[in-house]
């Protein structure tokens, strides 16, 4: 994994805490406890409860340490305190396409991405086109689908 900086906002920094809480704390000590019952049943080679558990475990460990990294790269930008009339990381963007229609985006950090909410990676394609630009601008698209110009209608930071 790369030095790279993590930029996260307040809430994905929270989210990323409270995951490596719940393991930590919470779920590897369970598991370590069923697999201890389960190393005492015998035979561990058809034990299934010590095979998943210990499988499990490994699964723990890896993402553990993929967090811990994750919140050491980070730098934590709060939204609520810029104040800028560019598209920058944190921002709120409704764009508005050909067609007349209009799209907001919140660009936030890598582990926040949540396309349900129209959360994207401040390196998806859409933020980096829009990264930089001002309200009245028209930018370029690129995507799988092709080229698609775009006029930034609204910029917020909250």
């Amino acid at each position: 994994m790369s030095k790279e900086i993590n930029y996260i906002t307040p809430a994905g920094a929270a989210a990323l805490q409270e995951e490596l809480r719940t393991l930590k704390y919470d779920e590897r000590p369970k598991l370590v406890d069923t697999i201890a019952w389960a190393a005492g049943n015998g035979d561990r080679s058809e034990n299934a409860d010590y095979q998943y558990g210990k499988r499990r475990l490994r699964e723990i460990d890896k993402r553990l340490e993929f967090l811990l990294k994750r919140i050491e790269l980070a730098e934590v930008v709060d939204p609520s305190k810029i104040r800028s009339d560019k598209v920058l990381f944190g921002a709120t963007v409704t764009i508005r396409d050909e067609d007349d229609k209009d799209k907001t985006y919140r660009i936030v950090g890598v582990d926040e991405i949540n396309l349900e909410k129209n959360d994207i990676s401040w390196r998806s394609p859409v933020a980096s086109a829009l990264l930089n630009k001002k309200v009245g601008d028209i930018v370029t698209i690129h995507s799988p689908k092709g080229d698609r110009d775009v006029e930034i209608v609204k910029i917020i930071f909250k």
